[in-house]
């Protein structure tokens, strides 16, 4: 087979007359534009196929009416839920439904009964939350079940890593409500096939062929799972149509079977040399019943560290692999009983058992966070899926690991090794050579040894992900003609005309048709914005980083996460991180989304609140606060830009001139108080006018310092730091809008023993211009910066922020813009905030001597600021507090106002939303004495504005203030 390229699109008028037809007969929306069509061109796969035309039906009736208009027009359909299909099962030409966004009900729960029915767009968590409180669950797990969509899970056959115990999505599946693709609507179930005709009597003519070849170890679901039709198998239809990838009908509902939920887990971590011994045990430890068997790679635990930080990984046993094997019982010691039997037989006196609890979740979130991280192998080159899924007996895993190693090192990739061992399912993202169209050709080349090592164990190609346009064209390899033969009859039978996700199990398309990342072109630098020098200097490399598993879909509150708040507020595909990053991908191939002007481009960064979340919640390493920060660099780089590029952008530069004399400064803030007058300026400069105007201060900081402070200038090169001196570092908004949280840091660093300098001159680290994409701007204020504290920080001195926003820029952005210039490094290594210096061990902390104030009995609401999350982790923060004895409740999410982007035309009503996440319910439901913390200044400004509640910084609440 010879590489393809990208089809072509269908012509115009056709795609006009099928939308047409589409917005007559369809409630919900109907999108043709650019933006949508390149939103839905890609799942979590290596594929692009570019829609004609996406629908987001209001309903089932709506999902009917589209379905026929496209029948009637002979347009192919694609079904598609969260969108994170590894083998790019959920896209297509023509028309692509989204039953995310609307059709998603729970219809009923019967406890009794122990079922469900649920639509399509049902979150698979949402269903285990609604559950709990009877004490049920829906027995499979994946990893992406914060976002996975039953429809998706059904169409794949989901298992995840308690199907050892539970089974797959088909064995958990009563009923089906579906539509075929010759529009016959009909409940599939058990008993029989009269519901489609001909299909008895297909099956009564192949008994044999599926009997030898399908159905031979719980992990084969490659091709149809027509053993389900047996007759020993109780001719169950609703099972078979489970992993048949949409490609026989469109599922509308379904009616799943729950079970109870154990009552005490107990994990267990098994320590090996490495992976193929860790699979070799298996087979002892399945012989104890457990209820799930993961394996994970040494080095897939090393890339955890790197990512969330040591604190994240508890310590496990010695070894170079490990089995994550979860027992349960009928209650806590008869659970810890088994965990010791089952430890016994391991193989392995490399043991701990770990009671249900945060340290067994921990251990749980490594497993958990593979399918992004593993997106990266431990040389940090870019992992692609593609042979992501095999499956072969678990006794013969071990085996099996050891020759798919060797194969990896014959062909030079690699992969992180991690997977469902108790199933023999095997999970492993390949830095195949996909960047270049040169690539594609050795990629097929390992693929396809890979399908033969997987078959000559009795393997699967797939074992939960499905076939999709990755292994469809290698089903050959491992089923007979005659098989292969059946499965195009049955697919006949329910899709004569093949509209159903053509190119998929049937007929398929060749794997390298269609790949997404070798036709993508390269987005170097361009003067004066970010270096990505983490990514090889090109955006287009950057922007790749994200593989579609789509963590930014869920709401990751729950576990301390903060993206993606748009997307919580608006569950616009579009308003996500990786839709996003796609729409960036687009740009990058440049055939539907030609230029950075794009206004695909821009309505797709519109909602993105800069708040740099994903740059540490996605496991992949998104940071599209500086995707767009580049965008808008390139974009309006020597042309004009919008208003508030110039009024907010530029605010540092207004605040200076407005507070550089008192009384003027005075006469500003009583002109702006007027409310007719602040909403005739806030219109002229590009914000909404329903925002209140910031005040200003009217005693700059460093004009208090002076009084209170030692100011100091730039140290001799070569100098030495005396013990205990810091430079306190107050940025603009510091300086010249509140200066309260500066003040305070002056008083507790110095209760803390340090002598407090202040640079004698101020700096400004350019946030606004960096969030307005004025790159040129930035470097120029960072440039100051750096010929200010660099000479603090070279020479040892310990420069601790104020305001968060600012101190990730020096933590962070910096070291892009600058990569080459010591004094950035020096700067960002050096930088602190006021948490991380009182918790540092000594010389640099205070040591334990230091004891914060009492806060005990005083209740804290605490809104850490985004960029404190994303770049310094607010650990500290909260270890401060808790060694004061406050009271805290800890919000996880951002405060909507997010610097410039609440205070803009346009964004209000978001800002509102994404507030109503999180801050404002907690401000409403905390005591009139409750303390609002917020150390960033857009959080304070935003409780004072939306909830009438002062904030205050960290070191107002350590000095004694609470109001």
């Amino acid at each position: 087979m010879t590489t393809t390229e990208p089809a072509p699109p269908a012509p115009a008028d056709q795609r006009s007359e099928l939308v047409a037809a589409l917005r007559a007969a369809v409630d919900g929306a109907v999108h043709d534009d650019p933006l949508h069509r390149g939103l839905y061109s890609t799942d979590a796969s290596n594929y692009r196929v570019v829609p004609e035309v996406v629908v987001v039906p209001r309903d089932v009736d709506d999902a009917r009416a589209a379905l026929d208009t496209a029948r009637r027009l002979g347009a192919p359909v694609t079904t598609r839920g969260a969108g994170t299909s590894i083998a790019g099962n959920s896209i297509g030409p023509g028309v692509v439904i989204d039953f995310s966004r609307h059709v998603n009900r729970i219809l009923e729960l019967d406890p009794e009964a122990r079922t469900a029915r649920v639509e399509p767009g049902v979150i698979m968590s949402d269903l285990q939350r609604a559950a709990r409180p009877h004490g049920l669950r829906f027995g499979p797990d994946p990893s992406t079940q914060n976002r996975a969509t039953f429809g998706g899970m059904i169409g794949n056959n989901a298992c995840g890593p308690h199907a050892v115990a539970y089974g797959r999505t088909a064995d958990n599946v009563a009923f089906l409500d579906v539509v075929d693709g010759t529009g016959r609507s009909f409940t599939a179930g058990r008993g029989s096939l009269d519901v489609v005709p001909g299909l008895d009597r297909l099956v009564s003519a192949n008994l044999a062929t599926i009997r030898t070849e399908l159905g031979r170890f719980k992990r084969q679901v490659s091709g149809y799972s027509l053993e389900h039709l047996l007759p020993e198998n109780g001719t169950d239809l609703a099972k078979m149509l489970v992993g048949s990838e949409g490609t026989l009908v469109t599922v509308l509902g379904a009616t799943v079977d729950l079970v109870p939920v154990p009552s005490a887990p107990v994990l267990v971590a098994l320590g090996y040399p490495d992976m193929a011994a860790a699979a070799d045990a298996v087979p002892a430890v399945l012989a104890h019943a457990p209820l799930a068997v993961e394996g994970i790679d040494a080095r897939l635990v090393d890339v955890v560290r790197r990512h969330h930080g040591p604190q994240a990984v508890p310590e496990l046993p010695p070894g170079g692999g490990w089995l994550l094997v979860e027992v349960g019982g009928h209650d806590d010691a008869d659970a810890l009983d088994n965990a010791r039997r089952l430890a016994a037989d391991s193989g392995t006196d490399a043991v701990a058992v770990v009671p249900a609890g945060p340290q067994a979740d921990a251990l749980w979130r490594i497993r958990a966070d593979g399918a992004g991280l593993g997106g990266r192998t431990p040389s940090g080159a870019q992992g692609w899926p593609g042979w992501e899924d095999a499956a072969v007996p678990p006794e013969k895993l071990g085996a099996y690991l050891r020759d798919f190693e060797a194969l990896m090192a014959d062909h030079g990739v690699d992969g992180l090794l991690y997977g469902h061992f108790g199933d023999g399912c095997m999970h492993v993202r390949i830095d195949m050579p996909l960047q270049s169209p040169e690539g594609i050709a050795p990629s097929r080349d390992f693929l396809v040894a890979s399908a033969e090592l997987v078959t000559s164990y009795g393997g699967s190609l797939s074992g939960e992900h499905g076939d999709g346009r990755a292994r469809s064209e290698l089903l050959p390899l491992m089923y007979s003609g005659e098989m292969i033969d059946l499965f195009g009859k049955v697919k006949t039978l329910f899709d004569p005309a093949e509209q159903l996700n053509p190119g998929v199990l049937v007929r398929p398309a060749p794997l390298d048709a269609d790949l997404r990342r070798p036709y993508a072109r390269p987005l170097p630098p361009v003067a004066g914005g970010f270096t990505f020098h983490e990514d090889g200097g090109d955006l287009t490399t950057a922007v790749h980083r994200c593989t579609g598993v789509g963590k930014c879909r869920s709401d990751n509150s729950a576990a301390g996460g903060f993206m993606c708040p748009s997307y919580r507020a608006t569950k616009d595909e579009k308003d996500v991180t990786r839709g996003r990053a796609r729409i960036l991908q687009e740009l990058a191939n440049g055939s539907l989304v030609t230029d950075v002007r794009s206004p695909a481009v821009h309505a797709s960064l519109d909602l993105c609140l800069s708040c740099k979340a994903c740059s540490s919640d996605c496991p992949a390493g998104v940071d599209m606060a500086r995707y767009k920060s580049e965008v808008l660099h390139r974009s309006y780089r020597r042309r004009l830009r919008p208003v508030n590029h110039y009024a907010l952008g530029w605010l540092p530069r207004w605040s200076r001139l407005i507070t550089q004399v008192p009384a003027v400064t005075r006469l500003v803030n009583a002109v702006l108080g007027v409310r007719p007058v602040a909403r005739l300026v806030m219109r002229a400069g590009g914000m909404d006018p329903r925002r209140q105007m910031v005040g200003f201060a009217t005693e700059r900081f460093s004009r208090w310092a002076r009084g209170n402070a030692q100011v100091a200038s730039a140290p001799t090169p070569g100098g030495e730091a005396r013990p205990r001196q810091v430079l306190l570092w107050a940025d603009s908004f510091s300086e010249t809008l509140d200066g309260a949280g500066a003040r305070a840091m002056v008083r507790v660093l110095r209760e803390a023993g340090y002598e407090v300098l202040v640079p004698d001159e101020q700096a400004c680290c350019g946030l606004t211009w960096i969030s307005t994409g004025q790159l040129d701007g930035a470097r120029r204020q960072l440039e100051r910066t750096m010929a200010v504290l660099g000479p603090f920080a070279v020479n040892g001195v310990p420069i601790i922020g104020v305001e968060p926003s600012c101190t990730a820029v020096l933590r962070d952005d910096l070291l892009d813009l600058f990569p080459d210039d010591p004094r950035a490094r020096s700067i960002a290594e050096g930088t602190y905030t006021l948490a991380e210096l009182l918790t540092a061990p000594a010389p640099l902390g205070p040591g334990e001597d230091w004891q914060p104030p009492s806060l005990e009995g005083v209740e804290v609401v605490a809104q850490p600021h985004c960029h404190h999350h994303s770049v310094m982790g607010w650990e500290a923060d909260a270890a401060v507090l808790a060694r004061a004895g406050a009271t805290v409740t800890r919000l996880a999410g951002c405060c909507g106002l997010a610097g410039n982007f609440g205070m803009e035309k346009g964004h209000y009503e978001v800002s509102v939303q994404v507030a109503e996440n999180a801050l404002l319910p907690a401000l409403r439901e905390a005591g009139p004495e409750a303390v609002y913390l917020a150390d960033g200044y857009s959080c304070r400004t935003q409780g004072e504005q939306l909830a009438g509640r002062h904030g205050i910084h960290l070191a107002q609440l350590l000095a004694g203030e609470r109001r």
